[in-house]
């Protein structure tokens, strides 16, 4: 079943997050959308859940005769972390991709830099973090956001997403205290598929949905 835009999607992943945290079983959240596309349906889980809402960025790495086909991923200042069997499909070395590696790293510090307009990253510390995309296909950029957490020390971390492939999925549960996915299609082919309308984000998207995410908690509540 499709969805009809990444906003009806993250109210029927907000629904499902929102039982679960009136259960307790999702205690002091802060949601982490991965941007652009993941910050639009981040924005209606923090709002149900009325958690403060901040941006994980995380760019992926394609391979040099295609962007799109994923081989790896990269987050802050971490080292790329590489899709071995990619690679070896492929015949590439991460040497192969180093050009790669640098352009997306600029890119992903730009983004950084626009989105936090100087305001330092939420304090996980001891609480759920939620990781909110709008689907995953092969997981990578997901699993690199859930690894790099790690060092923020939460005291739980979700990865919740409204589809995404059944090999995905179980690629990403031992890198989450819990993984929760609305769809898994068995033939999944590619994230947009799953929407009616998959209008690709801009920065003055992600930017105002933060900022309205902030307006609404109040401006000095990021915490």
């Amino acid at each position: 079943m499709q969805f009809r835009d990444r906003g009806q999607a993250g109210r029927e992943l907000a629904g499902v997050l929102r039982t679960r945290q009136e259960k307790g079983e999702l205690p002091d959240p802060v949601v982490l959308a991965l941007p652009r596309g993941g910050v639009a349906v981040a924005e209606e889980v923090a709002r149900a859940l009325g958690a403060p809402l901040d941006v994980l960025v995380v760019r992926k790495i394609g391979a040099p005769f295609q962007r799109e086909l994923g081989v790896g991923a990269l987050v802050g200042d971490d080292e790329p972390l590489f899709d071995d069997d990619a690679l070896d499909r492929l015949g590439l070395t991460p040497r192969d991709l180093a050009p790669v590696v640098v352009r997306e790293r600029a890119e992903l510090q730009r983004r950084e830099r626009l989105y936090r307009q100087g305001l330092p990253a939420l304090d996980l510390r001891g609480r759920t973090a939620i990781v909110v995309d709008d689907g995953l296909a092969t997981g990578g950029t997901a699993r690199a956001a859930l690894r790099s957490l790690r060092r923020a020390a939460p005291h739980r971390t979700v990865l919740a997403v409204p589809v995404g492939s059944p090999e995905a999925v179980d690629l990403l549960r031992p890198e989450a205290d819990e993984v929760i996915c609305l769809q898994q299609p068995s033939v999944f082919m590619a994230v947009g598929l799953w929407y009616e309308d998959f209008e690709q984000l801009t920065d003055a998207d992600v930017l105002h949905a933060l900022h309205t995410a902030a307006e609404r908690r109040g401006r000095g509540a990021r915490t």
